[in-house]
C-alpha cells in the first residue's frame, strides 16, 4: 500500500503531462497531415502563445477586470492573436507547395529561429511568470495527498480541448472537408472547395492550439524563450508513436510519453528525457507506422 501511494502522485503528474503532450501534438499533427509539411516553428509558436497571454495579462484594457476573468479573456484571445500569426506564415509557405519538401521544412525552421529571437528582443531573455487566478492557485488535499490545484485544472482543460477539438474534426462539415483534405487535396479542389483557404484556416488552427497549449503550460514549464523545443520534439515523437493521422492514436502515445516521463523522472531523473527516446525506438522497431498508423497523406 505504501508503493502504491507513493507511485500515485508521480502516476498522476505523467497524465498530466500526457494530456498536454497530446495537445501540443495534435495542433502539430493537423498541420502535417492537410499540409504535408512539418512545422517545425510549431515550438516558438507554442512559446509565444505564453508570451502574448503573459503581455495580456498586464493590457491595459483588461487592467479593471477581476484577475480570474482577465485570465479567462486571454485564455481565447491570446491564442486567436497567435492563430493571426500562423495565417501570416502561411502565406509566406504557399511558394514551397508543390516542390520538394525540404523548402517548407527550411522555411518552417528559420521562422522558429526568427520568432525565438524576436521574443528575446521584445521580452528579454530572463524568465517570466502567468498570473494564475487564486481558484486554481495553491494545492488541494486529495486522500492524503497534497496536489497542486492547477494540475487538476490543467488535466481538465486538456481533456475538454481534446474532446471539442475531436467533435469538430469528426461531426461537422468542417471537420469532413478537413479529413478529405489530409487523404486526397485534388479531390477536394475538384468538388469546388477551396484548398488554399481550407490551407490557410487548419494552419490558423494548428498555431492556435500550440498557443493553447503554451499557456496552460506556463506555469509548470515557465515562459522561456527556448521553452518551444521541449515542446516541438515530443509532439514530433508522439504523432509518428500513435501513428500519423491518427486523433486518439496521438492522444494514447502522448499519455504513455507523459507516464513515462513522469516515472523515470521520479525513480531515475538522469533518464527522464532519454525515455521517451527510448520508448519511441520500442514502438517503431515493432510497428514502424506507429500505435494506430495506417495510410496518410504522407505514404507513398
Amino acid at each position: 500500500m505504501d508503493f502504491i501511494a507513493n507511485l500515485l502522485p508521480h502516476v498522476l503528474n505523467g497524465l498530466s503531462l500526457g494530456l498536454l503532450f497530446a495537445l501540443i501534438a495534435l495542433g502539430f499533427m493537423l498541420i502535417v497531415g492537410v499540409m504535408e509539411v512539418i512545422n517545425l516553428a510549431h515550438g516558438s509558436l507554442f512559446a509565444l502563445g505564453a508570451y502574448v497571454a503573459f503581455s495580456m495579462m498586464g493590457w491595459s484594457p483588461l487592467a479593471g477586470l477581476p484577475l480570474g476573468a482577465r485570465y479567462a479573456v486571454v485564455f481565447v484571445l491570446a491564442p486567436v492573436a497567435v492563430g493571426l500569426f500562423g495565417m501570416v506564415l502561411e502565406l509566406c509557405m504557399r511558394r514551397t507547395y508543390g516542390k520538394d519538401p525540404l523548402y517548407g521544412l527550411l522555411l518552417t525552421f528559420g521562422a522558429a529561429l526568427v520568432i525565438e529571437e524576436a521574443i528575446r528582443l521584445y521580452w528579454g531573455s530572463q524568465e517570466k511568470a502567468l498570473a494564475l487566478p487564486e481558484a486554481i492557485s495553491g494545492a488541494v488535499l486529495v486522500g492524503d495527498l497534497i496536489y497542486a490545484k492547477y494540475r487538476f485544472f490543467a488535466c481538465a482543460a486538456a481533456i475538454v480541448l481534446i474532446v471539442l477539438l475531436w467533435l469538430f474534426v469528426e461531426r461537422t462539415r468542417s471537420g469532413a472537408i478537413i479529413k478529405a483534405g489530409a487523404h486526397d487535396g485534388e479531390m477536394v479542389r475538384a468538388l469546388g472547395y477551396n484548398l488554399s483557404r481550407l490551407r490557410l484556416w487548419v494552419f490558423a488552427l494548428g498555431t492556435a492550439l500550440a498557443a493553447i497549449a503554451g499557456i496552460v503550460m506556463a506555469p509548470i514549464w515557465g515562459i522561456r524563450p527556448h521553452v518551444g523545443v521541449d515542446a516541438v520534439v515530443p509532439a514530433f515523437l508522439i504523432i509518428v508513436l500513435g501513428g500519423v493521422g491518427s486523433f486518439w492514436g496521438a492522444v494514447l502515445a502522448g499519455l504513455l510519453v507523459g507516464l513515462v516521463v513522469g516515472l523515470t523522472g521520479a525513480y531515475a531523473s538522469e533518464w527522464s528525457l532519454l525515455s521517451m527516446y527510448i520508448l519511441f525506438i520500442v514502438v517503431v522497431t515493432f510497428r514502424a507506422r506507429g500505435l494506430f498508423g495506417k495510410k496518410s497523406a504522407l505514404d507513398n
